[in-house]
């Protein structure tokens, strides 16, 4: 089986929406879905409008896939205390921390120890909550398509080769990707970019039979962006250089 997780195209936060410029972005990810993967049978998708409207471009080139619209994909609510002295912030997302957050609290990285450190006793709001709502509904997705969760692994109950969809979010598909990884969220929140309709792609391996794993083949993927002769967008990104014009 193949999972997909797809960003939404280029956003206009305030009105919930694409871009002109996500418009493109999302015909463009509609053409190479169509071309590149023939047979996406279940497609799962945040009601948050910028990823419903990124889902209408690929709609039409899937008639008879079956689609659900997941509160659980809504970006990912977890929130934690101001951690940056910043007195006009109170809460704020659980990533995107400066790296000197992350320098301080080492313990966010691991695997085993990120739930229970000093950071999330201090400042979690309700990040634990929320992390172990998505990733059980996300669970019980892979399930019904004959995956089963068992420890860090998946026993096989159905072995496929159907192709799902989850249209989300930059949040809330880093906490996807670490749930298939094996990883602390953090780890991805705070070293990887996804940027706008970007595609990333998880491939089964059912090396012994009736157990398997997945694996990436792709990350944050916008092959379509440089087929269609677009550059990817800058919404995801934080200022390469101190004194760039870009988003600090």
């Amino acid at each position: 089986m193949r999972i997909l997780i797809i960003r939404h195209a280029d956003p206009d936060y305030q009105r919930d929406d694409l871009t002109p410029q996500g418009k493109i972005e999302a015909r463009l990810l509609g053409a190479y879905c169509a071309s590149h993967y023939e047979q996406i049978v279940s497609f799962y998708v945040s009601p948050l409008g910028r990823a419903q409207k990124t889902f209408l471009a690929l709609s039409p080139f899937y008639p008879n896939a079956s689609v659900a619209t997941c509160d659980w994909l809504h970006e990912f609510r977890g929130l934690v205390r101001n951690v940056e002295s910043r007195p006009e912030v109170a809460a704020s997302s659980c990533w995107d921390f400066w790296p000197k957050t992350m320098e301080e609290n080492p313990d966010l990285y691991s695997r085993d120890r990120w739930r229970n450190c000093s950071f999330m006793k201090e400042h979690s709001i309700n990040v634990l909550e929320e992390y172990d709502k998505v990733v059980s509904a996300f669970d019980e997705v892979l399930a019904h398509h004959g995956y089963q969760r068992k420890g860090n692994i998946y026993s096989v109950t159905h072995a496929n080769h159907d192709v799902i969809a989850f249209v989300c979010h930059y949040g809330v598909g880093s906490v996807l990707l670490s749930r298939l990884m094996n990883c602390s969220p953090y780890s991805l929140w705070e070293n990887i970019c996804l940027l706008p309709s970007s595609l990333t792609e998880f491939v089964s391996e059912e090396r012994v039979e009736g157990s398997a794993h997945f694996r990436a083949l792709a990350i944050g993927s916008t092959a379509h962006l440089a087929i269609g002769g677009e550059t990817p967008s800058f919404a995801a990104r934080f200022c390469e250089c101190y004194s760039d014009d870009t988003r600090h």
